[in-house]
């Protein structure tokens, strides 16, 4: 189970209704390394790339991603009625979304976009985050709710997310809080609550992982355009990260369980770079799977390395 191809019906509805839309702040308050603003809200969920053809449908038919991970091709209905088709890699508390070129209308669809997914793990944090945003300079955070269709015709509430701004070049993250409604649907087939108000990942997603070898990811890489970085520093401290610019104006954000790094690059080098991923169990050998035009290497030790393009 997962979700996803939120960023555009998100924007297209938000500048629709409310014709809102500026920017959020620089980055130049990153320079230093900050503290986290309190206790750590938003954790990395998931993160989405739209790869070359070659690459995409090499990864839709991979034997090795099937064994190696709970791997899942679907296509989901969303608000509004739009669909995607995603190729997921579940982990335990967190996935990797992977697209096609043309997988996915309009600007989401072209080779390079991509998205990053952060969830609150307690009931009501979501609204901490936006006030948040707005002491990071973000005056009017973007709100939707965002609803789920499994196929019968009945949508049904699924997630509340926020965003710094209501435009991106080819990039978008967001804060997200699952909703009580989707974890009582028992279409959704979600886990029961640990603690009151648990709305985590590791409940939201199912335990297929424990039959693979993949578990979490616990580093992503990803190329973006300078404006799309903008947008995004503020909502990862406003989530509770360590923010650090690094040189040459990369940004790093650390905590809660997995490192994001943001290049900030031209529209045309922008893209998923690399994500590296924790095992269930250690392997003892090194396995490298060539897939289209990315490289997974597995092992030695309990962790893995999948390469999309150059990653310097």
């Amino acid at each position: 189970m997962s979700h996803r191809r939120v960023l555009h019906v998100l924007m297209v509805l938000v500048v629709a209704l409310t014709g809102w839309v500026g920017g959020a702040t620089g980055i130049a308050s990153a320079q230093e390394e900050a503290p986290p603003a309190g206790r750590q809200l938003l954790f990395y969920n998931h993160a989405y790339g739209v790869l070359d053809r070659e690459t995409a449908d090499a990864i839709e038919h991979s034997a090795y991603l099937r064994d190696f991970a709970d791997f899942q091709v679907r296509t989901t209905t969303g608000s509004g009625g739009e669909t995607w088709t995603g190729r997921y890699l579940m982990g335990r508390e967190t996935y990797l979304e992977l697209f096609g070129v043309g997988d996915v209308p309009g600007q989401d669809g072209t080779l390079g976009a991509g998205g990053l997914g952060l969830s609150v793990e307690r009931a009501g944090d979501l609204a901490t985050v936006t006030a948040r945003l707005r002491d990071q300079g973000v005056p009017n955070p973007v709100a939707f709710r965002q609803t789920r269709d499994f196929g019968d015709g009945v949508p049904v509430p699924w997630f509340d997310a926020v965003f710094t701004s209501g435009t991106y070049d080819a990039f978008g993250a967001w804060g997200m809080e699952y909703l009580p409604e989707y974890f009582a649907d028992p279409r959704s087939k979600t886990e029961p609550a640990s603690y009151p108000g648990d709305v985590g990942r590791e409940r939201y997603l199912s335990d297929g992982y424990r039959e693979h070898l993949m578990k979490d990811v616990t580093s992503i890489r990803l190329g973006i355009t300078a404006g799309d970085l903008a947008n995004t520093v503020p909502l990862l401290r406003a989530g509770g990260f360590t923010v650090r610019e690094l040189p040459g104006g990369s940004v790093l954000a650390l905590g809660g369980g997995t490192t994001v790094r943001l290049d900030p690059v031209a529209r045309e080098q922008a893209g998923l770079r690399q994500v590296e991923m924790s095992l269930n169990r250690p392997v003892f050998t090194r396995h490298e799977e060539r897939i289209g035009r990315s490289t997974l290497v597995v092992g030695p030790g309990d962790r893995a390395v999948w390469t999309f393009g150059a990653a310097q």
